[in-house]
């Protein structure tokens, strides 16, 4: 299709986009809100390691069964009323988890926020993948990071002035509440703005294409690609979904490789890798890391803070970088810094001295761990942070993007589960055992892409998504040339 050329075209399609990746804000703030509040829960209701670490991964579980659900909702209703459906949900969390009164109340409200995460996680990158021209589509793309990682600051600047302001984060704040229930009362406001944004925006254009609801995708092309062929972008859009229902029953996910079709096994694994390497251990138990390491809780907090606007910024990299570099180089540079770094803490940790039973690192080490821990951060977020969530909105065909994106993202928060979960016990088994794990994660990530990950930079999304190409094919012409096997 013809791609457009006004500048103000583009920036109603940017709008939009924005609008979009405020779900990524919820994901990235629910993420991260308990970062402040875990080592006052675990005071407050006597935990151990292992139930601190449930607590803390407790919203995960939600988020997979949310994600797995949410391209049924998507597919069935909408991509807006789905967008809906998790606002509510994580507005119930946030006050449930404030005032809760026990940490079994204090899960099940997690469980609920996590259904709304998920949802919202699956959504924004399917939506904003689909309202994208193709010379904008990457970049728009990586706004569901940059919201990720704007929510990730949010909630530890948060964390940081609640605990600051009342002294402690277990110390009683406003209303007779501990700082740390403000903390999670915060995600209220989110909340109400995610859910009033969602009423305003259009529906997706291929979503109603899928519905054969053709006057409304005129409607809204007139609005957000006006200088586009409108009869041609439906009837790519049509044959696009004619050609995935040939090759699929219903948009059935099921296929030759182990029960399912390759393209969604290259999501799913793309999905555990982002979070095999470790990257939420920074942001879900970084006050406590550092706090465990010699720093001040106060000191802790603003490390944390620092962190997470490095990851702001270095995503701006990656936005910048997408649509010029290609997803692949990106891939591939993450995946080395990763290796680096997190080896180098691995190696920091080692040398620790073990002080009232905690580690304690003695002389440059212990700068030598934060820099090491702030370059992996800027590898991740200026490489598999976005780039991940891009390749995610565009390889899937059409007719399963919802449901195959849901299948991806599930396996993500499952991992993420199971990386967060873990960390506690392994932590207190050793931290160079841990940091060594996620090491070799990385450097398995870097292998995995060299092999299975080919070019999608240039295509139009129906291109993109249906015809994956052979690696070194990144003109739109190469991809339509030649199916990639791994498509199946």
């Amino acid at each position: 299709m013809s791609e457009p050329s006004s500048p103000g075209t583009n920036l109603k399609v940017i709008a939009l986009a924005i609008a979009g990746a405020v779900g990524g804000f919820l994901f990235g703030f629910d993420s991260s809100v308990v970062n402040g509040a875990v080592d006052a829960v675990q005071k407050q209701f006597s935990l151990s390691a292992s139930l601190t670490g449930f607590a803390v991964a407790s919203a995960l579980f939600g988020c997979a069964v949310g994600a797995y659900l949410a391209g049924r909702l998507a597919d069935r209703f909408g991509r807006i009323p789905a967008m809906i459906v998790g606002a509510i949900l994580f507005l119930a969390s946030a006050i449930g988890c404030g005032l809760s009164i026990g940490v079994w109340d204090l899960v099940v409200w997690r469980l609920v926020g996590g259904l709304g995460i998920g949802i919202a996680s699956v959504i924004a990158p399917a939506y904003i993948a689909e309202i994208s021209p193709r010379q904008l589509r990457g970049r728009l793309g990586s706004l569901q990071q940059l919201a990720i990682t704007v929510g990730i600051f949010a909630a530890l600047l948060s964390d940081t002035l609640f605990a600051n302001a009342a002294g402690a984060a277990d110390a009683t704040f406003w209303l007779g509440l501990e700082a740390w229930r403000w903390m999670f009362l915060a995600g209220v406001v989110p909340a109400v703005v995610y859910g009033a944004i969602a009423f305003f925006l259009p529906e997706s254009p291929r979503f109603l294409v899928l519905k054969k609801r053709d006057d409304d995708v005129r409607a809204i092309f007139a609005r957000i690609w006006p200088d586009d062929d409108v009869e041609r972008a439906i009837r790519d859009m049509r044959d696009a979904i004619h050609t995935d229902e040939e090759g699929s029953k219903k948009g059935a996910l099921r296929g030759d490789r182990f029960g399912l079709k390759p393209i969604v096994w290259i999501g799913i694994i793309l999905s555990i890798f982002q979070q095999f390497v470790g990257i939420n251990v920074i942001f879900y138990y970084s006050t406590t890391l550092w706090k465990s390491v010699g720093f001040q809780e106060k000191d802790s907090f603003t490390i944390s803070v620092i962190t997470a606007v490095t990851n702001i910024a270095v995503t701006f990299v990656a936005i910048a970088l997408v649509d010029r570099v290609g997803r692949r180089p990106i891939l591939l540079f993450g995946s080395a810094g990763m290796t680096l770094s997190l080896g180098t803490m691995a190696l920091a940790f080692s040398q620790a001295d073990i002080v009232k039973g905690a580690p304690s690192l003695p002389g440059a080490w212990g700068p030598i761990a934060l820099v090491a821990a702030n370059v992996f951060v800027v590898s991740f977020g200026a490489s598999w942070g976005p780039v991940v969530w891009v390749l995610l909105g565009e390889i899937f065909p059409t007719r399963i993007r919802a449901r195959a994106l849901g299948v991806a993202a599930a396996a993500q928060w499952i991992a993420n589960f199971l990386v967060t979960v873990s960390f506690p016990p392994l932590a207190a088994l050793s931290l160079v055992l841990t940091y060594g794990l996620y090491a070799a994660m990385a450097l398995l990530s870097f292998l995995f892409v060299s092999r299975f990950i080919p070019e999608t930079n240039g295509m139009s999304l129906e291109e993109a998504n249906t015809l994956l190409p052979q690696k070194g094919s990144a003109t739109a012409g190469g991809a339509a040339a030649q199916r990639d096997p791994a498509r199946g």
